[in-house]
């Protein structure tokens, strides 16, 4: 389950992957104009198609950051994923998603404990008429049980794979709120490339996201382009290290690793982004180790460190709300990282 890894990887799922994180499936979406409200509506998905007969009143999300859709457009879900990585305050909610629900006045909604799966009896508690899960890992099993109480929107082919604009499609859509939706990725777009442009340092930069295990340096984790965090850099023009090409091409997987052995296929990475705990000497460790040494962006200390656990770090993994939230701390993050080699 991809909960647990990413729990130890740095993004939780209830942070808790075929389609890559950039890619749009714009023509996963159907709308079937027979009534002045625009439904039924048909979304195809990679267990199916779900057919959504009229505008839903409850709606439940399940899984990372689903619920920032409905929010971001103004509907406040009767239950949604607790976020268990990530959290600065220890009430089960994201910062960014806590600012949207106090902006739109609203309670904090029922809160999904995923982190042993899914919480069934909980969902049916909150008698949804609709449940989002664009952005998720669901099994068929998963996608059965729910099915069973209310239709269904499961990610589009890759799990673990949507970008937050097809997540936004297919959830918007569900929702009657296509159009609304839109017009959020177009204003996302906008403030990321506002922020961008703050960091021109930034330009050129092949980052590549890792997880090196402190206590295995005999491996070199890392995501591939399947994995919505160098998706994301890789939307907006960052240029993909040959190791990460290679690797995603030969996989469906949003996370890998080689054997540290291999050190040199690292060669044209500038920037190493990694995850550690709040004083931890990860980067020393790093360029004290005989062969990680040896790549050149460890080499030279061009090291970003996402501290675990905060919202910073689960930011990384864009969505709908945080990128307004964090896009201009992350870019700085990384852009320290590109300073250092300097």
């Amino acid at each position: 389950m991809r909960a647990s890894r990413l729990i130890a990887v740095g993004i939780a799922v209830a942070l808790t992957g075929s389609l890559a994180a950039c890619a749009s499936s714009t023509d996963a979406v159907t709308t079937e104009s027979e009534s002045e409200s625009g439904f039924p509506v048909t979304i195809e998905h990679a267990y199916g198609e779900t057919v959504i007969e009229q505008k839903p009143e409850r709606v439940a999300t399940v899984a990372w950051s689903n619920h920032e859709v409905p929010l971001a457009l103004g509907v406040v879900p009767v239950g949604m994923s607790k976020a268990t990585w990530g959290d600065d305050d220890g009430d089960g909610v994201l910062p960014w998603v806590e600012d949207k629900l106090e902006e739109l006045g609203a309670e904090t909604p029922v809160l999904f404990d995923e982190t042993d799966g899914i919480d069934f009896e909980a969902v049916v508690d909150t008698q949804p008429d609709v449940i989002l899960a664009a952005y998720s890992g669901l099994t068929q099993e998963d996608y059965d049980t729910l099915s069973k109480i209310a239709p269904v929107v499961a990610y589009p082919e890759v799990a673990w794979g949507t970008s937050y604009e097809d997540m936004i499609r297919m959830n918007s859509a569900a929702l009657g709120l296509s159009a609304e939706g839109d017009e959020l990725i177009d204003e996302l777009h906008e403030t990321v490339s506002a922020s961008l442009e703050n960091y021109p340092e930034l330009d050129g930069a092949r980052i590549l996201f890792s997880y090196i295990d402190p206590a295995d340096f005999s491996q070199i984790g890392f995501y591939t382009s399947h994995d919505t965090r160098p998706g994301f850099l890789e939307s907006i023009g960052f240029p993909v290290p040959e190791i990460v090409a290679d690797e995603s091409a030969a996989t469906e997987e949003f996370y890998t690793s080689v054997s540290a052995e291999e050190a040199d296929r690292f060669a044209d990475v500038d920037v190493f982004v990694t995850y550690g705990d709040p004083g931890s000497e990860i980067v020393a460790q790093l360029q004290a180790d005989p062969l990680l040494s040896q790549i050149p962006a460890i080499a030279n200390g061009s090291i970003v460190v996402l501290e675990n656990n905060t919202p910073l770090a689960a930011s990384a993994n864009p969505s709908p709300l945080s990128i307004g939230w964090g896009i201009d701390d992350y870019f700085a993050l990384l852009a320290s990282g590109v300073s250092a080699q300097q």
